[in-house]
């Protein structure tokens, strides 16, 4: 278990590919290809979060800030999250439990569209930031994946959710 939490980590360091510096990633299949949408703004934002006391982050990230990538890829993102009537996906962190000097768990309510759900989530330190992944699912949040050509090219129900939030010590 904990080798796949440490090969995990990895990954997902090294797929943000920065020290201390703030991220979102949601990746996600096809019966053909991946995809991974990535929120712009929020990687080049300043911010720093803090996890002392009783206030607890909440993280608003605007859906029309995704990249995909791709043009098209990225229109269909945003069209099937609806970003013109629901413009925001919000992380709140419920609760966070240090479980040892640099693992912590935490619950995070995941926002989209008028849905929340509430997910538990491993976290680990990493260069001061506080990094992290979920799977989820479109169907948690009553979205259908989408298909195209007729259902020939169709989106896989799952996607992976990374996070890396700049901490203060």
């Amino acid at each position: 278990m904990k080798t796949k939490i440490s090969i995990v980590l990895f990954l997902l360091i090294s797929s943000f590919g920065f020290a201390q510096k703030n991220g979102l990633e949601i990746n996600g299949w096809t019966n053909v290809n991946t995809f991974k949408c990535s929120n712009t703004k929020f990687q080049n934002s300043l911010s720093i979060y803090s996890f002392k006391g009783n206030q607890l982050p909440k993280v608003i990230f605007k859906l029309d800030d995704f990249d995909c990538r791709n043009k098209m890829m990225t229109s269909d993102f945003r069209k099937i999250l609806q970003s013109g009537q629901y413009p925001n996906l919000t992380i709140r962190f419920v609760e966070f439990t240090k479980t040892s000097a640099d693992r912590f768990i935490a619950v995070l309510e995941v926002k989209m569209m008028t849905v929340s759900k509430n997910y538990q989530v491993e976290f680990s330190m990493y260069n001061n930031n506080l990094v992290g992944n979920k799977r989820v699912r479109f169907s948690d949040f009553k979205i259908v994946p989408p298909k195209k050509m007729g259902g020939m090219v169709y989106v896989k129900d799952e996607l992976d959710l990374f996070f890396s939030l700049s901490v203060k010590d």
